[in-house]
Protein backbone atom coordinates (compact mmCIF):
# COMPACT_ATOMS: atom_id res chain seq x y z
CA UNK A 1 0.00 0.00 0.00
CA UNK A 2 1.19 3.62 -1.15
CA UNK A 3 1.35 6.59 1.10
CA UNK A 4 0.71 9.83 -0.30
CA UNK A 5 3.14 12.15 1.72
CA UNK A 6 2.22 15.87 2.23
CA UNK A 7 5.08 18.33 2.92
CA UNK A 8 6.57 17.71 6.70
CA UNK A 9 4.80 14.19 7.04
CA UNK A 10 6.54 11.39 8.28
CA UNK A 11 6.27 7.47 7.53
CA UNK A 12 7.58 4.60 9.32
CA UNK A 13 9.65 2.43 6.69
CA UNK A 14 8.45 -0.86 8.20
CA UNK A 15 7.54 -3.78 6.15
CA UNK A 16 3.68 -5.21 6.07
CA UNK A 17 4.66 -7.94 8.54
CA UNK A 18 6.41 -5.69 11.19
CA UNK A 19 9.87 -6.13 9.60
CA UNK A 20 12.73 -3.54 8.82
CA UNK A 21 13.31 -2.41 5.38
CA UNK A 22 16.94 -3.67 4.33
CA UNK A 23 16.80 -1.52 1.19
CA UNK A 24 14.97 1.03 -0.65
CA UNK A 25 15.07 2.80 -3.91
CA UNK A 26 13.95 6.77 -4.15
CA UNK A 27 12.79 7.05 -7.39
CA UNK A 28 12.44 10.60 -9.41
CA UNK A 29 10.16 11.29 -12.23
CA UNK A 30 9.35 14.42 -14.49
CA UNK A 31 8.68 15.60 -17.76
CA UNK A 32 8.81 19.12 -18.89
CA UNK A 33 5.58 20.98 -19.10
CA UNK A 34 4.55 22.63 -22.95
CA UNK A 35 5.04 25.93 -23.88
CA UNK A 36 3.30 27.86 -26.27
CA UNK A 37 5.03 29.03 -29.46
CA UNK A 38 4.61 30.55 -32.19
CA UNK A 39 4.44 27.35 -34.21
CA UNK A 40 2.08 25.54 -31.43
CA UNK A 41 2.87 23.78 -28.36
CA UNK A 42 6.13 22.38 -27.54
CA UNK A 43 8.33 21.25 -24.64
CA UNK A 44 12.13 21.51 -23.81
CA UNK A 45 14.17 19.53 -22.66
CA UNK A 46 14.91 19.71 -18.79
CA UNK A 47 17.81 18.24 -16.83
CA UNK A 48 16.88 17.78 -13.13
CA UNK A 49 19.20 15.54 -11.03
CA UNK A 50 18.45 13.56 -7.70
CA UNK A 51 21.11 13.45 -4.90
CA UNK A 52 21.52 12.16 -1.70
CA UNK A 53 23.70 13.75 0.50
CA UNK A 54 24.62 11.66 3.31
CA UNK A 55 24.66 13.40 7.46
CA UNK A 56 26.43 12.36 10.44
CA UNK A 57 25.52 14.53 13.47
CA UNK A 58 24.36 17.55 11.16
CA UNK A 59 27.24 17.21 8.85
CA UNK A 60 27.30 16.31 5.12
CA UNK A 61 29.99 13.48 5.31
CA UNK A 62 29.04 12.23 1.41
CA UNK A 63 27.62 12.80 -1.34
CA UNK A 64 25.62 11.03 -4.15
CA UNK A 65 24.84 12.64 -7.30
CA UNK A 66 25.93 12.54 -11.13
CA UNK A 67 29.23 12.73 -11.14
CA UNK A 68 29.60 10.51 -7.79
CA UNK A 69 27.62 7.07 -8.69
CA UNK A 70 28.59 5.31 -5.81
CA UNK A 71 28.67 6.24 -1.79
CA UNK A 72 32.42 5.85 -0.20
CA UNK A 73 31.05 3.02 1.51
CA UNK A 74 29.06 1.28 -1.21
CA UNK A 75 26.01 2.00 0.39
CA UNK A 76 24.25 4.21 -1.53
CA UNK A 77 24.66 4.06 -5.47
CA UNK A 78 22.97 6.20 -7.74
CA UNK A 79 21.74 4.42 -11.51
CA UNK A 80 22.46 7.36 -13.95
CA UNK A 81 21.98 10.73 -14.53
CA UNK A 82 18.94 11.49 -17.11
CA UNK A 83 19.39 14.81 -18.98
CA UNK A 84 16.06 15.07 -20.22
CA UNK A 85 13.11 13.26 -18.28
CA UNK A 86 10.54 10.92 -19.32
CA UNK A 87 7.38 10.64 -20.40
CA UNK A 88 6.45 11.67 -16.48
CA UNK A 89 3.72 8.59 -16.45
CA UNK A 90 4.95 6.88 -13.00
CA UNK A 91 8.28 5.39 -14.44
CA UNK A 92 11.52 7.06 -12.84
CA UNK A 93 13.78 9.00 -14.77
CA UNK A 94 16.53 8.59 -12.30
CA UNK A 95 17.04 6.38 -9.07
CA UNK A 96 18.96 6.22 -5.66
CA UNK A 97 19.47 2.65 -3.98
CA UNK A 98 20.05 2.97 -0.76
CA UNK A 99 21.24 -0.50 1.25
CA UNK A 100 19.82 0.14 4.62
CA UNK A 101 21.68 -2.60 6.41
CA UNK A 102 24.98 -1.12 4.74
CA UNK A 103 25.00 2.26 5.90
CA UNK A 104 27.75 3.03 8.29
CA UNK A 105 25.74 3.69 12.30
CA UNK A 106 27.61 7.19 12.39
CA UNK A 107 25.56 8.18 9.67
CA UNK A 108 22.03 9.29 10.53
CA UNK A 109 20.53 11.08 7.79
CA UNK A 110 19.94 10.73 4.27
CA UNK A 111 18.40 13.66 2.33
CA UNK A 112 17.06 13.76 -1.27
CA UNK A 113 16.98 16.64 -3.36
CA UNK A 114 16.24 17.26 -6.92
CA UNK A 115 17.71 20.27 -8.56
CA UNK A 116 17.32 21.67 -11.95
CA UNK A 117 21.03 21.69 -13.54
CA UNK A 118 19.86 23.42 -16.67
CA UNK A 119 18.22 26.20 -14.34
CA UNK A 120 14.54 25.98 -15.61
CA UNK A 121 12.48 26.35 -12.96
CA UNK A 122 9.66 24.14 -11.60
CA UNK A 123 6.81 25.83 -13.23
CA UNK A 124 8.44 24.33 -16.45
CA UNK A 125 7.90 21.03 -15.16
CA UNK A 126 4.77 18.64 -14.91
CA UNK A 127 4.45 15.36 -13.58
CA UNK A 128 7.04 15.76 -11.12
CA UNK A 129 7.43 13.10 -8.11
CA UNK A 130 9.98 11.23 -5.98
CA UNK A 131 9.11 7.73 -4.15
CA UNK A 132 10.40 5.03 -2.06
CA UNK A 133 10.24 1.92 -3.42
CA UNK A 134 10.99 -1.21 -1.00
CA UNK A 135 13.96 -3.27 -2.94
CA UNK A 136 13.27 -6.58 -2.42
CA UNK A 137 9.85 -7.18 -3.59
CA UNK A 138 9.19 -3.58 -5.96
CA UNK A 139 6.36 -2.52 -3.70
CA UNK A 140 5.94 1.63 -3.78
CA UNK A 141 5.78 2.48 0.10
CA UNK A 142 5.63 6.13 -0.47
CA UNK A 143 5.24 8.68 -2.80
CA UNK A 144 5.80 12.72 -2.75
CA UNK A 145 4.02 14.63 -5.79
CA UNK A 146 5.76 17.94 -6.48
CA UNK A 147 2.72 20.83 -6.95
CA UNK A 148 2.10 23.93 -8.04
CA UNK A 149 4.98 24.39 -10.11
CA UNK A 150 6.64 27.60 -9.17
CA UNK A 151 9.83 29.67 -9.62
CA UNK A 152 12.28 28.23 -8.31
CA UNK A 153 15.14 25.72 -9.36
CA UNK A 154 15.50 22.85 -6.76
CA UNK A 155 13.81 21.02 -4.12
CA UNK A 156 14.68 19.18 -0.79
CA UNK A 157 12.63 16.21 -1.37
CA UNK A 158 12.70 14.04 1.58
CA UNK A 159 15.07 12.57 3.83
CA UNK A 160 15.42 9.09 5.55
CA UNK A 161 16.93 8.98 8.97
CA UNK A 162 16.86 6.81 11.80
CA UNK A 163 14.13 5.87 14.25
CA UNK A 164 15.38 3.89 17.03
CA UNK A 165 16.61 0.71 15.49
CA UNK A 166 14.63 1.21 12.30
CA UNK A 167 14.75 4.22 9.55
CA UNK A 168 11.96 6.88 8.83
CA UNK A 169 10.90 8.83 6.12
CA UNK A 170 9.95 12.42 6.16
CA UNK A 171 8.17 14.23 3.11
CA UNK A 172 10.40 17.95 3.54
CA UNK A 173 9.02 18.98 0.06
CA UNK A 174 11.07 22.51 0.49
CA UNK A 175 11.70 24.95 -2.41
CA UNK A 176 14.93 25.93 -2.86
CA UNK A 177 17.31 27.56 -5.64
CA UNK A 178 20.43 26.14 -7.07
CA UNK A 179 21.90 24.23 -10.11
CA UNK A 180 23.64 21.22 -8.01
CA UNK A 181 23.43 20.03 -3.97
CA UNK A 182 26.26 21.99 -3.26
CA UNK A 183 24.29 24.99 -3.97
CA UNK A 184 21.17 23.63 -1.50
CA UNK A 185 23.63 22.92 1.41
CA UNK A 186 22.59 26.25 3.18
CA UNK A 187 18.82 25.33 2.92
CA UNK A 188 18.80 21.49 4.20
CA UNK A 189 20.50 22.54 7.39
CA UNK A 190 17.56 23.89 8.93
CA UNK A 191 15.49 20.94 7.83
CA UNK A 192 17.91 18.11 9.50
Amino acid sequence: MTVNLSKGQAVSLQKADGGTLTAVRMGLGWQAAPRRGLFGRRTQEIDLDASAVLFADQQPVDVVFFRHLVSDDGSVRHTGDNLVGGAGQGGDDESILVDLQRVPVHIDQIVFTVNSFTGQTFAEVENAFCRLVDETNGQELARYTLTGGGQYTAQIMAKVHRQGSGWQMTALGASANGRTFQDLLPAMLPLL
